[in-house]
């Protein structure tokens, strides 16, 4: 048996494989387990954030207590503030500072307000987020058991196929399996294509002394996507 019709025989049975592994890997139950891991990954991703953002909140929180007690100190301070003016002190100085703290207190109860109203929002979305996940490890779970029992009842028959691919691999060169193997983890099929004209099913035009060396059932590899080429 030439090398072609050993690599279109090996490509018939691995194409029976393809099939099987393609229905179990289209199966509802795989479906919604991917669909479940993808959300589980993106919730502990925002869940991350949401605890990043909760340590910067707290930060900015002590910060602005601290100012409200700096004010306080401050405001403390015109207690005695009758007393100077009797004594001649400039009361248009003490307006204008007691303007400015006024206007920082305002400020301070603004900031505080927009800090309150973001927790609350923090704390809300957490919340949600954790019992969307704990649903999300619940049905990951439940489909990851369905996903097990597809995979159990497919298994006589993965084995049969991978036997018989390993059977006919037996009588390839090593540097063509090789090759080809390579290409079905790149996801490409089928990996051995006949010429389409003067090209391969890729699109690339073959020279001439390219074609001619297809002459008596030898294979070439393309040069762009690197399936084997034959001539029917």
């Amino acid at each position: 048996m030439t090398v072609l019709n050993q690599l279109l025989e090996y490509q018939k049975a691995d194409g029976e494989l393809r099939k099987i592994e393609q229905e179990i890997m289209q199966s509802d139950a795989r479906k919604k387990v991917v669909q479940a891991k993808a959300f589980i990954k993106n919730a502990e991703s925002r869940i991350a954030a949401q605890d990043k953002r909760a340590v910067e909140l707290k930060k900015l929180r002590d910060e602005l207590a601290l100012r409200v007690e700096e004010t306080t100190k401050a405001v403390a301070e015109y207690a005695d503030v009758d007393e100077l003016v009797e004594e001649g002190a400039d009361v248009s100085f003490y307006k204008r500072n007691a303007q400015q703290l006024l206007e920082r207190v305002r400020a301070a109860k603004s900031e505080l307000a927009r800090l309150l109203a973001e927790v609350e929002s923090l704390t809300a979305e957490y919340k949600k987020m954790m019992e969307q996940g704990k649903q999300a490890n619940k049905q990951y779970k439940e489909n990851m058991e369905k996903f097990k029992e597809v995979q159990a009842a497919h298994a006589a028959e993965l084995e049969a196929a991978n036997a018989k691919l390993a059977k006919i691999a037996e009588g390839i060169p090593p540097e063509f399996l090789e090759k080809y193997n390579q290409k079905r983890k790149e996801k490409i099929f089928p990996v051995i294509v006949p010429l389409n004209g003067n090209m391969c099913v890729c699109g690339m035009d073959l020279p001439i002394a390219q074609q001619n060396r297809l002459a008596g059932g030898n294979v070439i590899e393309c040069e762009h996507c690197h399936r084997f080429i034959y001539r029917k």
